[in-house]
C-alpha cells in the first residue's frame, strides 16, 4: 500500500468493471497533472473535478451521477453521492500507486500529498 497511514478502502457497488477503470484512468491523469504542476500542495478529489470542474457532462465520471438519479435521487443528491463515490475510487488509486501519498482528514474531506519521489 502507497498510502500513508493506511486507511479502509471501498469500491462503490453497482459500477461496471469498464466504466470503473474508465474513471480511474481519468482521475490518475488529474492526479497526476496535479502532482507535477503543484509539487507541495495537498489536493482534496473536489480540486481536481469540483468547483468550475463540476460539470461531468461528457466525462467517465458522470455514469456516477446518473447511477444516482437512475436511482430515483434528485440532482443535489446524486451529485453528492457520486461525489463521495469518487472519492472512494481515487483513494482506492492513490493507494495502489507506485508512489507513496500522504493522506488526511481536512473537515469533511480527505486530502493527499505526493511525498514519495519514486517515478
Amino acid at each position: 500500500m502507497t498510502l500513508r497511514p493506511e486507511s479502509e478502502l471501498r469500491e462503490p457497488s453497482g459500477v461496471d468493471p469498464t466504466h470503473r477503470e474508465l474513471i480511474r484512468a481519468f482521475m490518475q491523469g488529474a492526479v497526476y497533472s496535479w502532482v507535477k504542476n503543484r509539487p507541495g500542495e495537498y489536493f482534496a478529489v473536489r480540486d481536481l473535478v469540483g468547483g468550475l470542474n463540476n460539470n461531468w457532462n461528457g466525462t467517465p465520471l458522470q455514469v456516477l451521477y446518473d447511477r444516482h438519479i437512475n436511482a430515483g435521487k434528485n440532482a443535489e443528491e446524486a451529485f453528492e453521492s457520486a461525489a463521495k463515490d469518487l472519492g472512494w475510487i481515487v483513494k482506492t488509486l492513490l493507494s495502489e500507486d507506485r508512489r507513496t501519498f500522504e493522506w488526511e482528514k481536512s473537515g469533511l474531506v480527505n486530502t493527499y500529498l505526493l511525498v514519495g519521489d519514486e517515478l
